[in-house]
């Protein structure tokens, strides 16, 4: 019994003393565990303090964006017409189906399911694809445009099952006349890398965020900045899915400006019918402002094509043309200017003393010069066989006589020429306001070395001959003009030496204000010319309209002009004469005309180019003709009258 008494004891102290340290261990469990629990709430409350109050302004930002988006809104371009007010470029509104690429993780089966809803042509989606390899800098492409009120209708009901897809009203260009002034209108073209980086030059980028579109070439480029106007904002509120709910604010955009340009259209497309299926380039330019009232070229092609972005079956056959349709002839081409050059050579040749207008030769249908070591002789034939007979200076210009402008060149340093004729703006551009313009090439001796200064060429292909000189005395050889220097030149010699800059736009309306800019005409040089020298050149370009080379054509001309007809060979004849019905279309010569009128106040100066239209007086001088009739009286050629029905007299024409 003791013994039981003793365990019992012995078992409650140790009970004791293990229940003792067991409350020990949870109470230092139980403040341990407090610990963490304050530390954690500490941590926490600091988290919310630093995020509540630190951070406020910068998550309340950040909720904000998601919750609102600020989206561009494109300005509408402006409009672009003629002198009389007539649009010639104008926008319409369309919808359009749009895609963001940014925003959809699988574009192709995207691109079936759509396909389910709104057709989409294997050319759309062509276009897409090419716009996607192009473009980065938009943020939805176009897919499908023009879309009928039913697609929209049938995409709305769709639309939650296409996230970064949507529907939108865009403003699309549009050329009314299609193919007319195309060259001078020039077209528009989605925004590529190189727009981007010209953007970034100009530090204009940010005024295109929305926009597709840039002016490539002709009044579309050169006047982009002012065409383009200023990018609008809208604030939109949106919900999870992306989805506008309301609109918070909105920045209108600022449209841009609208032209008017001082071309005609009514002469413009007469000239442009006139020339008809023939290659060539028509310029009309008001002398006394530089104003040009027709810039034609031919053939043309239709701008409405590149609007909403070209395909390759059109693009090819554009590019490929032996035409070479994208060519503005008016500026960008270059041709042996012929005897038009001859009225400025006489002012020269007046001007230095080299001749007098009485002084004469005598012509006997050539000119031979020697040269070699061997005193070979070369012979520079002139147009007509057995020559003009005794020839003065009128006589040479209304006859347009080869012979006497051999021998003066033969007389006269080249060095000289090319002084005298750089003054009317040859071998420079004329800083018209469109771009890409040629300069040309007028010859001298520094140009010649400088063309042929590689190492490819010898020094005998570096030095200047007087061959050289008697071929550029007939405005052969070197000589290169583009028909907008003739017809500047023209309007310089009839407004007497005033200068002014060619120049295609009127007047500029801003898009914002309303406020109309007119462009004054800029004299940029006033040449200075005996009043008596001048008239020498003016009365015997009366005369090749009156009974010279153009009289058959301006028989019975209701204004008094002054003309000259010209004829460019396109490859060398080596001495043989030249026959046109025995040489390819291709290589006949080209035909010039250059003219002004009335004489007593000039109004209009004209020069034509037809390319391989052969005799300036039978396949140029026509075109002029029917400008002029329009201009001064109004009348309209008969239906059918186009140059190539007019040139198909191959007799009977003299240069």
């Amino acid at each position: 019994m003791a013994f039981f008494r003793w365990r019992q004891r012995f078992s409650r102290r140790m009970s004791a003393r293990e229940t003792s340290d067991m409350r020990g261990g949870f109470r230092q469990r139980l403040w341990f565990a407090g610990l963490c629990m304050l530390i954690g709430f500490g941590a926490l409350a600091t988290r919310f303090y630093y995020l509540q109050i630190i951070s406020h302004q910068k998550y309340q930002t950040q909720a904000e964006n998601n919750r609102i988006a600020v989206l561009p809104i494109a300005p509408s371009r402006g409009t672009i017409s003629d002198r009389n007010g007539t649009l010639l470029v104008q926008n319409y509104s369309a919808y359009t189906l749009e895609i963001a690429p940014a925003k959809i993780e699988d574009i192709e089966t995207t691109l079936g399911k759509l396909n389910e809803i709104i057709e989409i042509s294997p050319r759309d989606l062509r276009r897409f694809r090419r716009a996607m390899e192009e473009t980065r800098f938009s943020e939805t492409l176009p897919l499908r445009t023009k879309l009928t009120d039913e697609e929209v209708a049938r995409f709305a009901v769709y639309k939650y099952r296409f996230p970064g897809v949507e529907i939108r009203a865009r403003l699309y260009r549009q050329y009314p006349y299609q193919k007319t002034a195309s060259h001078v209108l020039g077209y528009i073209g989605r925004i590529n890398d190189q727009d981007i980086e010209k953007l970034r030059q100009r530090g204009d980028i940010s005024n295109y965020r929305g926009t597709n579109h840039i002016g490539k070439t002709g009044i579309e480029l050169s006047y982009e900045t002012a065409l383009h106007g200023t990018i609008g904002f809208e604030e939109v509120e949106v919900d999870a899915l992306g989805r506008n709910v309301r609109t918070l604010s909105k920045i209108p955009p600022v449209v841009g400006d609208s032209l008017q340009l001082t071309i005609d259209l009514p002469l413009q497309r007469l000239a442009e019918t006139v020339l008809g299926g023939m290659n060539g380039a028509v310029v009309a330019i008001v002398p006394a402002t530089g104003e040009i009232l027709a810039m034609a070229s031919m053939p043309g092609f239709d701008p409405n094509l590149f609007v909403e972005g070209i395909d390759v079956s059109n693009w090819d056959r554009l590019n490929t043309s032996p035409d070479k349709p994208l060519l503005n002839r008016a500026i960008r081409g270059v041709y042996p200017p012929g005897s038009t050059i001859k009225p400025f050579l006489s002012l020269a040749a007046l001007t230095s003393g080299k001749r007098t207008s009485k002084q004469a030769i005598d012509d006997p249908g050539y000119f031979e010069i020697s040269g070699g070591a061997g005193g070979q002789k070369y012979r520079f034939r002139d147009d007509k066989i057995g020559g003009h007979g005794r020839v003065d200076m009128h006589k040479a210009i209304v006859e347009s006589c080869d012979t006497y402008y051999y021998i003066l060149a033969n007389e006269t340093d080249i060095d000289d020429t090319f002084r005298f004729l750089a003054q009317f703006g040859f071998g420079q551009k004329t800083d018209v306001d469109i771009d890409n313009e040629s300069k040309g090439v007028l010859p001298s001796r520094a140009w010649k070395r400088e063309r042929f200064s590689g190492s490819r060429y010898r020094e005998e292909h570096r030095r200047w001959y007087l061959g050289d000189s008697i071929s550029a005395g007939i405005g052969q050889g070197y000589n290169s003009f583009t028909p907008l220097q003739l017809a500047y030149a023209t309007a310089i010699l009839a407004n007497q030496g005033k200068a002014y800059r060619p120049h295609l736009v009127k007047r500029i309306v801003d898009g914002g204000s309303g406020e109309i800019r007119e462009i004054e005409p800029e004299r940029v040089r006033e040449l200075s010319f005996r009043k008596e020298h001048l008239d020498v050149i003016r009365d015997a370009m009366i005369d090749v309209n009156l009974k010279g080379t153009g009289a058959r054509i301006f028989k019975d001309a209701p204004y008094t002009s002054a003309g000259k007809t010209g004829t460019a060979q396109v490859f060398s004849l080596r001495g043989e004469r030249y026959q046109e019905l025995k040489v390819k279309r291709h290589l006949r010569d080209h035909a010039l005309f250059i003219v002004y009128a009335p004489v007593e106040k000039p109004e209009i100066a004209i020069a034509v180019l037809v390319e391989n239209g052969g005799f300036g007086a039978r396949a140029a001088a026509p075109v002029a003709r029917k400008l002029l009739d329009y201009h001064f009286t109004g009348k309209q050629p008969k239906d059918g009258d186009a140059l190539n029905n007019v040139i198909k007299d191959e007799t009977g024409w003299d240069e």
